[in-house]
């Protein structure tokens, strides 16, 4: 296994991002076109936030089995910057891989945000570290 590459090799780099004036029925359109679980929010150029689909379906009071009965006039009544999550921890894409799964093992989110020079240049999620270690064997 090689232990010093960098997340770069594993993130992906065509992030789906919205902007924190976004509305939560756009927001859940992506997850559900790109199927993706976590997007990161920004405000010109920087990142202020994540929201991960658990997020969504918290607030909508759905059942995760069945994601497409969620009703949408919950949404109506929050506003993205309410509900994302705020504190959040990036990298940098040198960051290793291993450094960034020791993040994500530690803490109750599953995607980091990998900012260069103020700028979102990826993300990297627990999905990417299993499929790494995965093509490790």
């Amino acid at each position: 296994m090689k232990k010093r590459e960098p997340v770069s090799k594993i993130m992906t780099s065509d992030v789906i991002t919205l902007n924190h004036t976004d509305n939560l029925e756009t927001a859940e359109q992506l997850f559900r076109e790109k199927n993706i679980r976590h997007i990161p929010v920004v405000s010109g150029k920087s990142v202020i936030g994540m929201l991960s689909l658990t997020d969504l379906l918290r607030i909508s009071f759905a059942d995760a089995a069945s994601e497409e009965n969620v009703d949408t006039t919950v949404y109506k009544m929050f506003t993205l910057e309410q509900v994302m999550a705020k504190k959040i921890v990036s990298i940098s894409s040198d960051t290793t891989i291993k450094e960034a799964a020791e993040i994500l093992s530690k803490k109750e989110f599953h995607a980091l945000p990998v900012v260069d020079n103020g700028e979102l240049t990826g993300i990297a999620t627990t999905t990417d570290m299993i499929n790494y270690l995965l093509d490790q064997y």
